[in-house]
């Protein structure tokens, strides 16, 4: 299958709300947003995907992809909607309408490793239902928030039914395949970094390591 390079944006610009802890390295600035986006068009191997549900999704996001004749999977969490800069169902709904696909991120953006079992339906099922409710049609892939899995965090996933599941892991990804690793872009990153770490192959040793460590976590 042929090999695809995912990447995810979180947010945009300046926050217009609360921060979790660590989450400022995955803002980034408007400029470099746009850079990336300039940098991947016309690169079929490349797929974009947003996580967290943030305003600045549709208000920064969705104009950058669209003058760009770009798409991408938002993947949105249920309990945030309509919170102060978080996107509304109306955003959602706007984000769908303007041909992108939506996917869930979960409830309340915490780890879905080590949930018991009430928690992990409402993160997996009752989010994925609500969302499914605000955009009127399935929905039926998912992102791993904060990037953290174990087997049975994905046996749970697969149970429930989602056909595509993306992670954070950082490597290529294969066309078709159910688990998606996702490079995600930080305040960090240049163009220069993006070329050399990111749309370029890896080194066979790097690329070697990166996968070792993706079947830890799924066997885990």
């Amino acid at each position: 299958m042929p090999a695809i390079v995912n990447i995810c944006f979180h947010g945009i610009g300046t926050p217009a709300r609360q921060m979790e802890p660590g989450e400022d390295r995955y803002w980034i600035s408007h400029d470099l947003f746009r850079e990336v986006l300039d940098e991947v068009a016309g690169r079929p191997e490349v797929r974009l995907s947003f996580d967290d549900g943030n305003a600045s999704d549709i208000e920064l996001g969705l104009p950058g992809l669209e003058e760009r004749g770009l798409r991408a999977t938002f993947f949105v969490l249920a309990a945030r909607f309509g919170g102060g800069g978080s996107l509304s169902e109306d955003d959602v709904r706007a984000l769908r309408d303007r041909g992108m696909a939506i996917g869930s991120h979960g409830m309340h953006h915490v780890p879905w490793r080590g949930l018991d079992e009430r928690a992990a339906r409402e993160e997996m099922v009752e989010a994925r239902d609500r969302i499914a409710d605000v955009v009127g049609r399935p929905v039926d892939r998912a992102a791993l928030p904060l990037g953290r899995y174990d087997r049975r965090a994905l046996g749970r996933l697969r149970a429930a039914g989602y056909r595509e599941v993306s992670t954070s892991d950082r490597r290529r990804a294969r066309d078709g395949a159910w688990l998606q690793p996702r490079y995600s872009v930080t305040r960090e990153d240049t163009i220069a970094s993006l070329r050399t770490h990111v749309l370029a192959p890896p080194p066979l040793t790097e690329r070697l390591s990166r996968e070792v460590v993706g079947l830890v976590k799924r066997w885990r």
